[in-house]
């Protein structure tokens, strides 16, 4: 099922209502994000999902979500008025929306020569945008678009997808923007995991693979692009299944071990993982837990705390690992093609016309 959310709301660019509400009326379901909380470290997973832990707002996660905001409410505009300034004009209203629906990320910033730094780093990200591609030749079918599908085993898939993208022959091209850098290749499988799950979800509700995985990544001026096909996306539904089967293992076993890595360094429960001596809170009891993937969100919220790593920085610890028990069902890493600012214009060769048409005009 795909489903149009309305106008952009409080800020989270992905979830459109509480965690506990949507999980209590969807047992059994996955997100992206939340698979890859599980491939990252069950714990962190577990402190997410299963005691809904919170967490401090994050200055790089609440820029992701004002740029995300700010490329939504552009296409709103005429295209001709789809320009770098326009994009620029839109951060300070957007941010003021941001804040009144959320007044607590106002203490972000200890005084306003900080907060003024941090609006001139979103405003570079979208300047860069400009550079992979010219949205004045961009209609989206859609904008943070909702989308889900149950799999034969029961399990339901859900997320927001950023633009999703349809040429005239019906081609798909799902687009995912991230305001980090483009991790190094071979440190990219997270994010190509988080598309090709969105790509089945997408086959799975509307029967067509798409033709066209693209990854923008705002922070370095890259594009990651890849091209599914169904023996992948078979691949990746085995891996997911086998996810959750390891996920309905640990909680069941009430076993949640961490799996200590770099992202550490930026998890807002370091303080209560045993593994730099910390003592987790007592497992809720489970009649108080609505549903085994209560909690879950398709990405973090504003103000959820996130690794620069998390599937966009080259930290290789962000989805690399394979699920505990997962059988090595592993989605094959088909090569995914990478495109510079300078070169965008001219790698578009092998992709049908309408959905290169946003590429720079080449200068």
């Amino acid at each position: 099922m795909v489903t149009q959310p309305g106008p952009a709301g409080p800020p989270d660019p992905e979830t459109r209502t509480g965690p506990a509400e949507q999980d209590a009326l969807r047992p059994r379901s996955l997100s992206p994000s939340r698979a890859g909380d599980f491939l990252s470290c069950p714990l962190l997973y577990r402190f997410r999902v299963v005691d809904r832990l919170p967490e401090p707002p994050s200055p790089a996660a609440v820029r992701g979500t004002l740029v995300h905001a700010v490329l939504e409410r552009l296409f709103d505009r005429p295209a001709a008025d789809r320009t770098p300034a326009c994009a620029r004009s839109l951060l300070g209203p957007e941010w003021q929306r941001l804040t009144e629906a959320a007044p607590e990320l106002t203490g972000l910033f200890e005084a306003d020569e900080q907060r003024d730094i941090w609006l001139s780093e979103a405003a570079a990200m979208l300047d860069r945008y400009f550079t992979l591609e010219d949205p004045r030749r961009l209609e989206p079918a859609h904008r943070e678009l909702h989308c889900e599908a149950v799999l034969e085993s029961g399990l339901l898939l859900r997320g927001y997808i950023d633009r999703l993208d349809v040429a005239p022959g019906g081609e798909i091209r799902i687009v995912d923007y991230k305001t980090g850098a483009a991790p190094r290749e071979e440190f990219e499988a997270r994010a190509l995991f988080q598309m090709r799950f969105y790509a089945l979800v997408l086959w799975r509700s509307q029967g067509s693979v798409p033709r066209l995985l693209q990854l923008m990544y705002l922070g370095s001026g890259e594009i990651v692009r890849y091209a599914p096909d169904e023996a992948d996306l078979l691949a990746t539904e085995r891996k997911i299944n086998a996810l959750w089967q390891a996920i309905e293992r640990a909680r069941d076993a009430g076993d949640w071990r961490p799996r200590p890595s770099r992202l550490c360094d930026w998890c807002a429960h370091k303080a209560i993982c045993p593994a730099f001596g910390g003592t987790p809170p007592p497992l809720p009891d489970p009649a108080a837990v609505s549903a085994p993937a209560a909690g879950e969100a398709s990405a973090p919220a504003a103000g959820e705390a996130s690794a620069p790593a998390a599937g966009e920085a080259s930290a290789p610890a962000a989805g690399e690992a394979s699920a505990p028990a997962a059988g090595g069902a592993s989605a094959p890493a088909g090569p995914a093609q990478r495109e510079a600012p300078a070169t965008a214009a001219g790698l578009g060769a092998g992709e049908a016309p309408a959905l290169d048409a946003g590429s720079p005009p080449a200068t």
